[in-house]
């Protein structure tokens, strides 16, 4: 299951459904019991903070009939008493190999013909990240049917979109350019792009146009509201928050340095 597809509301969800499910005994088959039943939840780092006590009080108390594995991203965001009840593993990313025989067994699959040379520079500009290696692999096939080893590969549409966003930041700081930008970012959030992967692929295109005392200050203001949109439910309100601060500090920079 995946109780965070709830929101604010994933308290209710992890109350009732895990504790219903817990409760009941498992089905005998044959004869034999199995003993404890196995519920999987997905994105567990995603859940709210009352909804981690709430899972955290149902493992103690259905310990001996249930047993839970949890999926996540960032075990960080996992309070600590969830992680100290349960044996952590850790699954690395695939390897550049790894990800282009999965691109050539998908190639293959849909009859598509795929150069090495191109499979491998899918999966270096991947970041390891397979999804992302796989989307790109249809990014390149839609655009050139007869894909060729020296074809670019085609990023997402919502990666040049950040990338306009930066460039309309680091143009202009003033009031109206930052309701322009909250558009912006409404926009990549009804697509169903994390806030977060927004704040950090916009932090990468801002940092790449800065100076090197200014590269620090912006990661910290990143880090800060990173924090702070993960503490809170409106991601909107942070993201424009982290804009607002760095057209501030940008501009300041200007100012000093007569680059205006």
């Amino acid at each position: 299951m995946n109780p965070s597809d709830a929101g604010i509301h994933d308290y209710t969800v992890v109350r009732e459904l895990l504790k219903e499910a817990a409760q009941t005994k498992s089905i005998d088959v044959g004869g034999h019991s199995k003993g404890f039943k196995v519920v999987v939840i997905n994105e567990a780092d995603k859940l709210t903070k009352s909804a981690q006590h709430a899972l955290r009080r149902i493992m103690e108390k259905y310990t001996t009939s249930c047993r839970y594995f949890l999926c996540c991203n960032n075990s960080s965001k996992v309070i600590g008493a969830i992680r100290s009840r349960c044996l952590g593993i850790r699954v690395a990313a695939p390897s550049a190999d790894e990800i282009v025989k999965v691109l050539n067994h998908v190639a293959k699959k849909e009859g598509v013909r795929l150069p090495e040379e191109l499979a491998a520079n899918i999966a270096a500009k991947s970041n390891r990240n397979l999804r992302r290696a796989v989307l790109m692999l249809e990014a390149c096939n839609v655009h050139q049917r007869n894909m060729k080893p020296d074809q670019p590969v085609q990023l997402c549409d919502w990666e040049y979109y950040i990338h306009e966003t930066a460039d309309k930041i680091l143009k202009e700081q003033s009031p109206a350019r930052l309701l322009e930008v909250r558009g912006r970012l409404y926009e990549l959030i009804v697509h169903c792009i994390p806030p977060e992967v927004v704040l950090k692929a916009l932090t990468i295109e801002l940092i790449a146009n800065l100076e090197t005392n200014l590269k620090v200050e912006v990661s910290g203001i990143a880090a800060h509201y990173e924090h702070r949109m993960q503490l809170g439910q409106k991601p909107i309100f942070h993201l424009e928050a982290f804009v607002a601060k760095f057209m501030s500090v940008y501009k300041k920079f200007l100012q000093d340095y007569g680059l205006e």
